[in-house]
C-alpha cells in the first residue's frame, strides 16, 4: 500500500480519536466555571454538589486527552518527518508555546481545582478553575494557530525549501485563524452543553436524583440555547473564508463542478459526486443559493472544480458528505433548542418524555461533528499539506509502508485498550452518580450555606 495513504490514515485515527476528549474538556470546563460562580453568589448546596460530580467526568476525559495527544504529535517526527524539517521554524515555537502555556497552566491548577477543596478558599479555588478552563482555550489557540497556517500561510518566506518565519504575528494571526479558532470554541462549548444535557436527560427518564440533574440540564441548555444558533453564524464566516483563499476546498465541499459564469450556482443539498466522469448524481439543489451564500449576490461567480486540475483536487465524496453531516448537526441542534424554547414556554421542559428522549439520542452528534469537521478541514486542504506550496507526498517521511502499517496497528490496539478504559471508568462514574451526602468542608462553607432540601425546583 501507499505510504502516503497509511501515513494519512493513522493521522486520521489519532486526530479522530483524540479530538474528542479536549472538545469535551474545552466546554466543560466553561460549564464547571459557570456552576462554581453559581455556588459562590448563591451558596445553593446544590451547585456544590454538581461541581463536584461534574469535574470528575472532566478529569477523566482531560487525562485521556493528554495521553492520546502525545501519540499525535510523535507522528510529525515518525510519519510526515520531511513536513517536520521544512516547517520545522514556524510550527515547532508554536506547539511548543502551546505546551508551556496551556498545557502547564492546566497542569499547574489543575490539582487545585480537584483536591483542593479542604486546603484553599473558595476565591482561589475559584480562579483555578477559571485558570484551567483559559488553559483549555489557550492550547486551543495554539493548535488551531498552527493548523490554520497550514490552511493558509503567512509571515515567512522560502529559504532552501525551508519555510523561515518574518514575522510571528501574521503567521499566527494568518487569515483563517479566526474563523478557525471560534469555530472550534463554539463546537466544544456545543458539545459540551448537550453532553452534559444527555447524560442529564437519561437520568431524569431514570427518575434518579431528579433535582440535581434538573439543575444540571438547565444550565446546559442555556449553555447550548447561546452558541447552537451562534455556531451557525461562525460558520458562515468560516465559509466564507474558505470561498476565498481555499476555493478548491469550497468546491468539493459543494461539489461544485463548473463554475457559473451567466447564472447564479446553485446550492446542492444532496447528491452523489462522481470525480471520474467529473459530474454529480441524485442531484437535489436550491437555485442561486450557493451564490448568495458565498457572494451575497443570487448570481455571483463561485470557482468550480473544473478550474483546477486533476491532481490539485480534493476528495469531493468525502469533502461534501462529511460538511454535510456536521452541517446537519448543527440545524438539528437549533431545532432541539427551538423546541426546548417552547417547551419553557410552556413550563413542560422537564416533564415531556419524547423531549428528553431526543436529548438522549442527540447526545453524541457533537462529537461526529466535530470529527466530521476536522475531516473536511483536512481532506478539503489535501493534495497539499501546506496549502498550494508543498504536497502532502513531498511531506511525508522516507519509510517503508510496512513499518507504517505495523504502527497503524499497534495505534488500533493502544486506543482499543485507551477507548475501553475510558468507557468504563466514566460510566462507572455516571452509575454511581452525585455524592449529596458528604459534608461540606469547613473552609469552603463560609456564612449562609442553603441546604439542597431548601429548593423544591428550578
Amino acid at each position: 500500500m501507499d505510504v502516503v495513504l497509511l501515513s494519512r490514515l493513522q493521522f486520521a485515527l489519532t486526530t479522530a480519536f483524540h479530538i474528542i476528549f479536549p472538545t469535551l474538556t474545552i466546554g466543560l470546563a466553561i460549564y464547571l466555571v459557570v456552576v462554581e460562580l453559581l455556588w459562590l453568589k448563591t451558596r445553593l448546596e446544590i451547585y456544590y454538589r454538581m461541581y463536584r460530580f461534574w469535574v470528575k467526568i472532566f478529569a477523566i476525559h482531560f487525562a485521556v486527552g493528554v495521553v492520546t495527544g502525545i501519540t499525535l504529535e510523535f507522528q510529525f517526527g515518525t510519519n510526515f518527518a520531511r513536513f517536520s524539517q521544512a516547517v520545522a521554524n514556524i510550527m515547532a515555537p508554536l506547539l511548543a508555546y502551546e505546551a508551556m502555556t496551556a498545557f502547564f497552566l492546566e497542569a499547574g491548577f489543575l490539582g487545585i481545582m480537584l483536591f483542593g477543596w479542604k486546603r484553599v478558599p473558595p476565591v482561589i479555588h475559584f480562579l483555578s478553575t477559571c485558570l484551567v478552563a483559559f488553559g483549555a482555550s489557550l492550547s486551543a489557540f495554539w493548535i488551531m494557530a498552527a493548523n490554520a497556517w497550514m490552511q493558509t500561510p503567512a509571515g515567512y518566506e522560502l529559504v532552501d525549501g525551508q519555510f523561515m518565519v518574518t514575522s510571528f504575528k501574521d503567521a499566527i494571526f494568518n487569515p483563517s485563524f479566526s474563523s478557525h479558532l471560534i469555530h472550534m470554541l463554539m463546537a466544544s462549548y456545543v458539545t459540551a452543553a448537550f453532553a452534559v444535557a444527555g447524560i442529564s436527560a437519561y437520568f431524569l427518564l431514570k427518575k434518579q436524583h431528579v433535582f440535581f440533574y434538573r439543575k444540571s440540564m438547565a444550565i446546559a441548555l442555556i449553555m447550548a440555547a447561546l452558541f447552537a444558533p451562534l455556531q451557525i453564524f461562525v460558520g458562515d464566516w468560516k465559509g466564507l473564508v474558505v470561498a476565498e483563499h481555499q476555493p478548491a476546498k469550497l468546491a468539493a465541499m459543494e461539489a461544485h463542478w463548473e463554475t457559473n459564469r451567466d447564472q447564479g450556482a446553485a446550492l446542492i443539498l444532496f447528491a452523489i459526486p462522481d470525480m471520474k466522469n467529473e459530474k454529480n448524481h441524485f442531484e437535489i439543489s436550491i437555485d442561486n443559493m450557493l451564490s448568495w451564500l458565498i457572494t451575497r449576490s443570487s448570481h455571483g461567480e463561485v470557482k468550480g472544480l473544473l478550474e483546477f486540475t486533476k491532481d490539485e483536487r480534493p476528495n469531493v465524496p468525502i469533502t461534501f458528505f462529511s460538511f454535510r453531516i456536521m452541517a446537519g448537526i448543527g440545524f438539528i441542534f437549533v431545532f432541539v433548542m427551538l423546541w426546548a424554547g417552547v417547551l419553557w414556554l410552556r413550563k413542560k421542559i422537564y416533564d415531556t418524555p419524547l423531549f428528553l428522549k431526543a436529548l438522549v439520542a442527540v447526545q453524541p452528534l457533537g462529537f461526529i461533528a466535530t470529527i466530521s469537521g476536522w475531516i473536511t478541514t483536512e481532506v478539503g486542504r489535501q493534495p497539499w499539506v501546506v496549502y498550494g506550496l508543498m504536497r502532502t507526498e513531498d511531506g511525508v517521511s522516507p519509510i517503508a509502508a510496512g513499518n507504517v502499517i505495523w504502527s497503524l496497528s499497534m495505534f488500533m490496539i493502544f486506543f482499543g485498550i485507551i477507548g475501553a478504559s475510558y468507557m468504563y471508568y466514566t460510566l462507572r462514574m455516571l452509575r454511581r452518580g452525585p455524592d449529596l451526602e458528604s459534608p461540606i468542608p469547613p473552609i469552603q462553607r463560609m456564612a449562609g450555606v442553603r441546604p439542597l432540601q431548601s429548593e423544591n425546583g428550578i
